[in-house]
């Protein structure tokens, strides 16, 4: 189990004005994801050192949006103001988790925009709308070559991950320490002052670190 990619929400101003102000802040350009048509959602990736992503995600116009969970918890997150939605664990296998959390994954995939089909499986996200502190799990259905980290060469890397709630309860509903899921990124837990959940990414850039 390992960090895979972390989630941000498009502001109210829409995904391409998020993706500019998250560009211009990070000195690195985002490439198109895609639309995820099972979950009414599209994305624009910035693959990070480590074999990780950043992905801004925004609704579609579409009935999938307002019954998949991934797509409310999108919807919710925009009609906020937009910013972290949640963090993404990575596993080899899904069926130690499946008979932990006692219910099957569900298939997503995304077609991008060179017409590659990228597909997975994924679990947890019901989890991160009701506790936004814990992660959802997914694992590929792609060589490693396909990785979204893989869409360009990283000039970007997370350095650190602030987020308020409880390293022993996310640790309990994983099933194994949190802490390894996260060995290659500082990480502050900080008391909840409202909701869980990430409070901020620190990324290293060309130009020095920058905190979002």
């Amino acid at each position: 189990m390992r960090l895979d990619h972390l989630s941000f929400a498009a502001g109210p101003d829409g995904l391409a004005a998020t993706t500019a102000r998250l560009s211009d802040a990070l000195g690195s350009a985002f490439v198109d994801g895609g639309n995820h048509p099972r979950f009414g959602t599209r994305n624009m990736v910035l693959p990070l050192e480590g074999q990780q992503y950043l992905e801004v995600v925004s609704v579609l116009d579409h009935p999938a949006s307002d019954k998949a969970p991934f797509g409310q918890a999108v919807r919710a997150r925009t009609e906020l103001g937009g910013g972290w939605l949640g963090w993404v664990v990575r596993v080899d296998d899904m069926d130690p988790v499946e008979r932990r959390m006692g219910r099957h994954a569900v298939a997503g995939n995304r077609r991008r925009p060179d017409g590659f089909n990228l597909e997975w499986k994924q679990i947890g996200v019901r989890g991160t709308q009701a506790d936004p502190q814990l992660p959802f799990v997914v694992q590929w259905d792609v060589p490693d070559t396909e990785h979204p980290s893989r869409a360009a060469d990283p000039a970007v890397a997370l350095r650190s991950l602030e987020i308020a709630g409880s390293p022993d309860r996310v640790t309990a509903y994983l099933g194994e320490s949190v802490l390894g899921a996260l060995t290659d990124v500082d990480v502050q837990w900080v008391a909840p002052n409202g909701t869980p959940g990430i409070v901020a990414a620190t990324f290293a850039t060309p130009t020095g670190d920058v905190r979002v």
